[in-house]
């Protein structure tokens, strides 16, 4: 009989990671794991639901750090501080990719599929999420009528007015170029930022301006990173459209929504307008 002590399991040699802790691992105090997972709580029986339910809480929180992005680049450019803005920007756009990649798991249902447990939202729509409302404002999008139905629920419906009536991202956008010394139209720059931007002529020329005089200036960076931005914004919208043109045709969306019809118009429109239209004049 040997007298060696046998070898300790390779999960418990002296390179093995800590297994033993007093209470929750660090990794669910910090990621909060266990409350993520148990957030699910499918209405039907249709096995399908799951995925719909995970993926549109994954959306979610998709929708939060990109409005926390879009936050941290406004505040940046209110300091003059293009380097974080544009950092901010670009970390969006990869945020942006994976919230477009959300639509995977629900891009290929059929009528019956959706249809199996469609009831189970009743009147719920993504039209009523009060995050990505806030999205929406930040892009410029702004309507006081779509406070209305987070009236009931106190922190979203404060957290809404208050974004409503802040400058968009679009706006500091434009109150750091007419700081650079860009022509920027007084009545944009004193608007009433409480209601939806509309595309000016006047900023028009100054993108197209900026674009035709230094194509490797910082201010074209910037327009570059709104672009890319506004374009992966768009693919979204667009994505949401084929998804649901796909699964219910042109039905009436939940929530009392026109559903196809209503995505199309939002399909149509340009996030950061004169970006787009300037091009036309470089």
């Amino acid at each position: 009989m040997s007298s060696q002590q046998p070898e300790a399991p390779a999960e418990h040699g002296p390179e093995a990671p800590n297994l033993d802790f007093a209470g929750t691992t660090p990794y669910e105090d910090y990621v909060r794991a266990d409350v993520l997972t148990h957030l699910q709580h499918p209405l039907s029986d249709d096995p399908g639901e799951m995925a719909f339910l995970v993926t549109t809480q994954v959306m979610e929180l998709w929708f939060t750090v990109i409005v926390h992005e879009w936050h941290t680049a406004a505040q940046a450019l209110r300091e003059d501080d293009l380097k974080t803005a544009l950092a901010a920007l670009k970390r969006s756009t990869y945020e942006l990719t994976s919230l477009n990649a959300s639509w995977e798991p629900l891009a290929h249902l059929t009528p019956a599929q959706f249809n199996s447990y469609r009831g189970a939202l009743g009147e719920g729509s993504g039209f009523q999420s009060a995050m990505y409302r806030r999205m929406e404002f930040l892009l410029g999008e702004k309507s006081a009528s779509m406070l209305v139905p987070h009236r009931g629920a106190p922190r979203a419906h404060a957290e809404l007015e208050k974004a409503l009536h802040e400058p968009s991202l679009y706006d500091e956008v434009l109150r750091y170029l007419a700081r650079r010394g860009e022509a920027v139209p007084e009545p944009v720059l004193t608007r009433d930022v409480s209601q939806r931007y509309e595309p000016d002529p006047g900023v028009e020329e100054v993108w197209a301006r900026i674009y035709a005089e230094d194509p490797d200036s910082d201010l074209v960076r910037l327009g570059e990173a709104l672009t890319e931005v506004a374009e992966l914004v768009w693919r979204w919208r667009n994505d949401h459209l084929v998804a649901t043109r796909r699964a219910m045709g042109a039905k009436q969306g939940t929530g009392g929504s026109a559903g196809v019809a209503w995505l199309e118009k939002r399909a149509r429109k340009n996030v950061f307008p004169e970006l787009w239209t300037a091009r036309s004049h470089v």
